[in-house]
């Protein structure tokens, strides 16, 4: 029973204490946006995505910037669909610049989406590239809200994505999404950049050919975190913004096979984050395991009001990290989002212990 307190009293105190910080916090702050507003690459590694590509390419036409200084470059990765005959369809008539590029070798150890970035960043002719999926509608700031974080000393800038769907199972990534970059928030805003997100964020050429690119990278499926740790080592800084100008909206994971093969990618970056941050992470992903062991300890009477005050306590921090994007939270989900979180927890364990591929647009990783 000793124990059980004290592993209880360490997750409130931890996640307590991280709603704390992020109402605390201001995060990183816009400067100035570089004027004369510089030319940019837009850069897309898409694969047989034909039924969202079209939505990504019209909230890129929609963006606040001037269309003449837009080079948009989609990389099809090998598609068997008509993605590319969709997307030029979707830009035609586009006054600034937009080009599919065929993706048919390898560069160096690039693989898959770093492969297709390899060769983007190739035929890219600017000095800033952006980087998004073709499942992401980017909002009209988007551009404008990432340079203003673009100093000389940083050569990284990380937006913000919210699941979006109109089924439970959708709502729910949603929830589950924001609140984890909530918490990733609150570690950057600490002085320790753990991650980047690849669907939304900025790199500099100048960072970006400091790594000597993902042609020279280790092959990971989580790639972008690749980069980022990369960038750092070159000498270069991040930016983590959490704002509602640079929140883009993505689409869900449609089946639960789909988002278990997504999760157990994002695990292979979760492996290579600081032990500090893993056993936090550790502590954090218990909590239900440990509010069994409650249950026969000390009766469900116990177990319900730790429960309770786990629901509580989360509701805080969905309030603030929606609040702060200029959403508003869906706490009715709170009770389903329990046992979705169950679910998801449970599964992932066992298919993280499988000896079997994942599968990622119709490839195979280990």
């Amino acid at each position: 029973m000793l124990f059980l307190t004290l592993y209880f009293t360490a997750w409130f105190a931890l996640l307590t204490t991280a709603v704390v910080l992020f109402a605390r916090a201001r995060g990183a702050q816009p400067g100035a946006v570089p004027q004369p507003l510089p030319r940019v690459s837009i850069l897309l590694a898409a694969r047989n995505e034909e039924a969202a590509i079209a939505r990504c390419l019209h909230a890129i036409r929609a963006l606040h910037y001037p269309p003449e200084l837009l080079e948009v470059l989609l990389g099809d990765d090998g598609s068997t669909d008509q993605m590319a005959a969709v997307a030029a369809a979707a830009m035609q008539g586009y006054a600034g610049s937009f080009r599919v590029v065929p993706i048919t070798d390898t560069l160096g150890t690039a693989r898959g989406k770093a492969n297709v970035l390899a060769h983007l960043s190739r035929v890219a002719t600017t000095t800033y590239f952006f980087i998004t999926d073709a499942d992401i509608a980017v909002p009209p700031t988007w551009l404008t809200g990432l340079l203003a974080h673009a100093q000389p000393s940083v050569g990284i800038v990380t937006g913000l994505t919210l699941v979006t769907g109109p089924r439970l199972f959708h709502r729910l990534q949603g929830l589950d999404w924001l609140m984890a970059l909530g918490l990733v928030q609150v570690v950057t805003d600490l002085g320790r950049p753990v991650t980047a997100m690849g669907n939304n964020m900025l790199v500099t050429r100048a960072a970006y050919e400091a790594t000597g690119g993902y042609e020279r990278l280790p092959f990971s499926v989580t790639e972008d975190f690749e980069l980022f740790k990369a960038v750092l080592r070159a000498g270069y800084t991040s930016r983590n913004l959490y704002r509602p100008e640079i929140l883009a909206e993505s689409l869900p994971m449609y089946s639960w096979r789909g988002l278990l093969h997504q999760r157990r990618r994002w695990l292979r970056g979760v492996e290579a984050l600081p032990t500090w941050l893993k056993t936090c992470l550790g502590l954090y992903g218990s909590f239900y395991v440990l509010l069994a062991a409650l249950a026969a300890v000390a009766g469900p009477a116990a177990a319900l009001s730790v429960w309770l005050g786990k629901v509580l306590v989360q509701g805080a921090l969905a309030v603030l990290c929606f609040r702060r994007v200029g959403r508003r939270a869906p706490l009715v989900l709170l009770p389903a989002f329990e046992l979705y979180t169950i679910f998801l927890t449970g599964s992932l364990v066992v298919f993280r212990l499988l000896p079997v591929s994942f599968s990622w647009k119709g490839r195979q990783y280990r």
